[in-house]
């Protein structure tokens, strides 16, 4: 599924939506450049699964736990960039937290696919101006209602299930994206 993000307050209600679609011992596996939006994105998560503790990037500790305010599971955040392999990541021992929590792998791809058979990964490219409606990814208007102090807010989220728990939640999940975003892709998009 592709999803068209216009704005920082949309990347924001995206998140809650997908935060009503998770549940303790889901791994989502962030991918995207520098600067892409992945932090973004866990901080908006982080704010709707309701958890304590400011979300920043963990490049230099690698991985942070932030406890949940209320009865929902914790956000473990995890920054896989300077791992060199999927053994590194391994000794993070997150497999012990991973039944319990969120668990938000950023830079992930190829490494952590392998703590869970059951994932979803997201990849988020920028969209820059000059491609807004001059034969880019997104051909829609997106400045109308945006505010002029989030210029470089537009993205594509690609989202993708893996394994059996996604394919049984692909649907709602599907549902609940397209009721407050553009979905770009095709139908037959699924998990």
């Amino acid at each position: 599924m592709r999803v068209q993000i216009s704005s920082l307050a949309q990347m924001r209600t995206f998140a809650e939506v997908l935060a009503e679609n998770l549940r303790a011992g889901d791994l989502l596996i962030l991918s995207g450049n520098l600067g892409a939006g992945k932090t973004t994105f866990t901080q908006s998560l982080g704010r709707a699964l309701d958890v304590a503790g400011r979300i920043t990037s963990p490049t230099f500790v690698i991985a942070r736990e932030h406890p949940s305010l209320g009865e929902g599971p914790a956000l473990v955040h995890v920054d896989a960039y300077r791992l060199s392999d999927a053994e590194e990541l391994e000794d993070l021992d997150l497999d012990s937290e991973l039944d319990e929590s969120i668990t938000v792998v950023e830079w992930g791809e190829g490494l952590a696919e392998q703590l869970s058979a059951d994932y979803l990964s997201l990849t988020i490219t920028p969209v820059f101006e000059d491609e807004i409606g001059a034969g880019g990814e997104d051909d829609t208007d997106v400045t109308a209602g945006d505010d002029e102090s989030e210029p470089d807010e537009h993205r594509i989220v690609d989202l993708h299930g893996h394994g059996d728990t996604w394919d049984e939640r692909w649907q709602r999940l599907d549902a609940s994206i397209r009721a407050i975003v553009t979905v770009t892709a095709d139908e037959e998009d699924t998990a």
